[in-house]
């Protein structure tokens, strides 16, 4: 790996003070920062900076699906990959990365840098999971978790409490097997409208009580509001939360 000069390193201590974190070997920082276009403009002997994406990605998917498990206990395993996907994605990761000023510590091809490479959502999101990789490497996983899973947290919180994206139907048959071994009982109770603009109303039914009731254009669709409703009942109800 390639010595890091002395301005080059000065440069970077900025970067180190926000993450709180000091690299023991710079060079793995200065990799991390890296990108290819900047490799291809200079020496083959310099190395950019995306095997280190492939390390950080996984560390960031590590660091949000252990987080996600001990602090959402009754979500389905589903809903909380589709937390963890929405939260390490591109556009996440290249706001979190605006948020550190990653950009202007990168390393650019010319040309990138005059296209405005340094506020590019994909190389602030590739950049960010290096600069995760680097630090996995630097420091180990618990380094690396003091200083991701901080910047991780407000994100996770925002979308584990969105309920566009949820499969409420999965996530409550999981929960009333896990917690009462039983499974939800789904009824059409009423048909409104004629037949080309039908709307169906659905109650959900869980240990001979009715917990929730849902109107959609189809039985699917008012299934999944009768669903949605019991488990925000759920939600909101103390004893029934770890």
């Amino acid at each position: 790996m390639i010595e890091v000069s002395s301005d080059r390193t000065d440069e970077v201590v900025p970067l180190q003070q926000t993450l709180g974190y000091t690299f023991s070997d710079i060079r793995l920082l200065n990799k991390a920062l890296t990108h290819k276009s900047y490799v291809n403009e200079r020496s083959e002997s310099l190395k950019h900076n995306e095997r280190f994406e492939f390390l950080g990605d996984s560390v960031l998917d590590v660091l949000v699906s252990d987080y996600l498990v001990c602090e959402f206990s009754d979500y389905a395993e589903g809903t909380l990959s589709k937390i963890r996907a929405a939260v390490v994605n591109e556009t996440c990761l290249a706001d979190l990365a605006r948020k550190i000023e990653l950009g202007k510590y990168l390393l650019l091809g010319k040309g990138e840098d005059l296209s405005g490479g340094r506020d590019k959502s994909s190389i602030l999101a590739d950049a960010f999971e290096a600069v995760a990789g680097a630090l996995f490497r630097d420091g180990g996983l618990e380094s690396a978790s003091k200083v991701f899973l901080p910047l991780l947290k407000d994100e996770i919180s925002n979308f584990s409490h969105s309920w566009d994206f949820r499969d409420f139907k999965s996530e409550l048959q999981e929960y009333t097997q896990n917690k009462w071994v039983c499974t939800p009982t789904y009824k059409v109770v009423n048909e409104l409208g004629p037949d080309h603009a039908k709307k169906f109303e659905v109650t959900v039914t869980i240990k001979n009580q009715v917990k929730g009731q849902g109107l959609g254009r189809s039985k699917k669709e008012a299934e999944q509001g009768a669903a949605k409703m019991a488990m925000e009942k759920f939600s909101e109800t103390p004893k029934d939360r770890k």
